[in-house]
């Protein structure tokens, strides 16, 4: 009989797993899910209580032969995919796929790959998780009702290829709020007063104005800011108050992923889809020495700060060896969670606090040891002693003004011997600006060496970095953990959001869509009810509530504003966005519309009038037309035709075209390297710089490489298109055309299949 088998998520764990099994188990991965909702149709039957209808995914077929395969006429089946709702998912599909007369399942869960955690979990597995699988149902259907209803009303209003997400479309919303809040912000003037003191030893110090008598001070303009200097003069400095205090901080708990996410991204500079892609490798086992892989961290997605009591034992004698016993505690210190429903697994640790960061750095790349050293040194200091901070502040009188300055000393580090976050470093830093004060009694004369009087401006609210937003969507209860990375990808990928210096901004376009799903679906994109939503998954989870009593609140309101926008959301296409502008031509009000090569405004009277003009906002969003270039001859012919190649501006930039299109289509690249008429698209290879141009065959014929050949050999024969596919992310369409259906723009992917018929996206 074969032996029993093992079913894990990720091929790079088997590894792991078989050098602590032996050879008793056969073990094999899923590679991913096995099994989904159907490409090219919604696949959700609404009127049988929203009954899924899953699919072996395409391209599995292999995958699943092998699983069968492995598991032979074993009667004994362990299902160890992850430990979270998508493991408990990928679980279910594989006993389905594998399901046979006498077989039995068993549920196993590795929340760390070390021998101890793995032989464990096989000495008790448990059951299947019926609640944790219909929450995964629950949302996956969510998701697809979104995405399939509201999706293809942007194809005709907007524009062919976009996208709408339950969650990645409140994300959108939150940064154009936050662009629109930057832009509706007016700064106002103030002023502050510093005063530059000396006591009767050093140091001297400073102290800022913050009263006039039992009032707080505010400094509006010069003007008030001369009569107080004016009032302050020859008036004496004389501390009135010194209060000094020991305050006691205590360590941050271990990281949940969020947290983690949040940390990497400013002190490491990781994306939070990096975070994540290296914190999966330190959790799925590192080679430590010859064939020996060793998981050494905790699974990494989970919203839970506790930890095991052996984990914390481990620390304190680390923690007592290495600091000694002042900075070891008395009892392990525990963190409560917030979130029941999350908290099958502890938070990210070290597998074993002495597998030290200097001792495992020499078998991890500089991202992975940075990584787990971050992880290692928040876990240990959370169960190292509280630092003590002794704060002084000291208040002066002069005449009926009050100044203050404050100070602070770090008495005993504590566990920021070993850890600081960057929030506290921020602190630090700020603290260290008036840390030194001299030793001053109630009652003595301060030496005023200097009144210092500055302007200020208010600040608009700061736009999102990765990290800011990661706390936003958190601190709102949007998504979970474990989707944020894929959240930020999505909306950059979608064209939805730029990146500028680090910093999220709307798009245009992101402007657009947002404002369109705000009026038409104010429910769907709500902030609150979509944190409700999450809350309602917790819930079915934790077998509160039924999912399909779920799924039918949502879907009977969601369906009446469906209805209503089909009819009802405005067409960009056709009718577009009011702007207040007046056309130059015939004086009738210009609209935002958006065309083959994006968004422009034009004439509200077109056909009568066929004005129109690219444009840009100011820092105040107010649009600004901008007049197009004129199309330049350029010293060229076109390839195919051989009419004259023109300079064109579109939504990407300048570009090279035909002057007989529509006729022609020929584009090309600006940057050209005379390899070919460059089509805007980049080789899709692995780490390769180059761009897919046109060439002819040795018989003529046209087809699309690489500029970079024969360094890189990547060639195709239809011409691609430099627009991501909506269904699966690759990068870009490919322009085909058949007797049948004409000229349509097609994915390459074999697993995807989609097409789309709409218009040139670069004509």
């Amino acid at each position: 009989m074969t032996k029993p088998l093992v079913v894990v998520e990720s091929p790079t764990k088997v590894r792991t797993i078989k050098k602590y099994l032996g050879k008793d188990y056969n073990v094999a991965a899923t590679v991913g899910h096995i099994k989904d909702l159907p490409d090219k149709e919604m696949g959700i039957d609404v009127a049988n209580g929203f009954k899924p209808q899953y699919h072996n995914i395409p391209g599995k077929q292999k995958i699943i032969r092998s699983l069968k395969q492995a598991a032979g006429d074993a009667m004994d089946i362990y299902l160890a995919p992850d430990p979270d709702r998508e493991g408990e998912a990928i679980a279910w599909h594989t006993a389905e796929v594998l399901k046979k007369r006498g077989r039995k399942f068993h549920r196993v869960l590795f929340h760390e790959l070390t021998r101890d955690a793995i032989q464990k979990a096989m000495g008790h597995p448990t059951s299947l998780n019926r609640d944790k699988y219909e929450a995964q149902q629950a949302r996956r259907i969510l998701d697809r009702l979104v995405g399939y209803r509201i999706s293809p009303l942007l194809w005709r209003k907007v524009k062919s290829g976009l996208s709408a997400g339950r969650v990645q479309s409140v994300a959108v919303r939150i940064i154009c709020e936050r662009e629109r809040a930057i832009q509706a912000f007016n700064p106002e003037e103030y002023w502050s007063i510093t005063a530059h003191l000396e006591g009767r030893t050093p140091p001297p110090f400073t102290a800022k104005l913050v009263k006039k008598g039992q009032k707080k001070i505010e400094i509006p303009d010069e003007k008030t800011t001369n009569a107080i200097l004016d009032d302050l003069a020859g008036k004496k400095f004389v501390v009135d108050k010194v209060v000094k205090k020991t305050v006691k901080k205590n360590p941050l708990p271990p990281f949940t992923t969020s947290k983690l996410q949040q940390e990497a991204i400013r002190k490491l500079r990781f994306s939070a889809k990096k975070t994540m892609v290296v914190a999966q490798q330190l959790y799925e086992g590192i080679d430590l020495g010859p064939g020996e892989p060793v998981g050494l961290i905790t699974y990494m997605r989970t919203d839970s700060t506790r930890i095991a009591q052996e984990a914390a034992a481990e620390a304190q004698e680390l923690i007592l060896k290495r600091f000694g016993p002042d900075y070891a505690l008395d009892q392990p210190r525990f963190y409560k969670n917030r979130n029941k429903a999350q908290d099958a697994h502890e938070a990210i640790r070290p597998t074993s606090v002495f597998n030290t960061p200097d001792d495992v750095a020499p078998y991890l790349s500089p991202e992975q040891a940075a990584l787990y050293r971050l992880i290692w040194q928040r876990f240990v200091a959370s169960q190292m002693q509280q630092a003590l901070i002794d704060k002084v502040s000291v208040s002066i009188a002069a005449g009926p003004y009050l100044f203050t300055a404050n100070g602070s000393s770090v008495k005993f580090a504590g566990f920021m011997a070993l850890y600081v976050s960057v929030d506290d470093e921020i602190a630090s830093q700020d603290e260290r600006k008036t840390t030194d004060l001299p030793e001053v009694s109630g009652g003595t004369v301060l030496k005023l060496n200097q009144l210092e009087p500055k302007q200020h401006f208010t600040m608009p609210p700061p736009r999102f970095s990765e990290a800011s937003l990661v706390k936003e969507l958190e601190d709102n209860g949007i998504g979970r953990p474990s989707t944020y990375a894929a959240i930020l990808s999505t909306i950059q990928e979608k064209g939805y959001v730029d990146r500028d210096k680090g910093y999220f901004r709307p798009t245009e376009l992101g402007f657009i869509v947002n404002d369109l799903l705000v009026q038409s679906f104010p429910d769907i994109i709500d902030v609150e009810f979509t944190a409700k939503m999450e809350e309602n998954l917790d819930r079915v989870e934790s077998s509160e509530v039924d999912s399909a009593k779920i799924l039918a609140q949502f879907y009977d309101p969601f369906k009446k504003d469906l209805d209503s926008a089909a009819e009802g959301m405005l067409s960009v296409k056709g009718v577009g966005f009011s702007t207040g502008l007046t056309c130059p031509e015939c004086g009738r009000e210009l609209h935002i519309k958006m065309g083959k090569n994006g968004h422009f405004l034009a004439c509200s009277g077109y056909p009568d009038c066929t004005y129109s003009s690219d444009y840009r906002r100011d820092e105040k969003g107010n649009i600004l037309p901008v007049e197009p270039l004129a199309e330049e001859i350029v010293d060229q012919k076109c390839q195919k035709c051989g009419r004259p190649i023109v300079l064109k501006r579109g939504r990407y930039g300048e570009f090279l075209a035909c002057s007989g299109y529509p006729d022609c289509r020929n584009t090309q690249s600006v940057n050209g390297n005379g390899a070919g008429n460059g089509t805007g698209v980049k080789c899709p290879e692995a780490n390769c710089s180059g761009e897919l141009v046109e060439r002819k065959s040795k018989r003529g014929k046209i087809f699309y490489g690489c500029s970079r050949f024969p360094e890189c050999n990547f060639a195709l024969w239809d011409k691609p298109i430099g627009r991501g596919c909506p269904l699966c992310g690759a990068k870009f369409l490919v322009e085909k055309t058949t007797k049948k259906e004409g000229t349509f723009y097609a994915c390459l992917a074999k697993e995807c299949g989609y097409k789309d018929r709409g218009v040139d996206p670069v004509g």
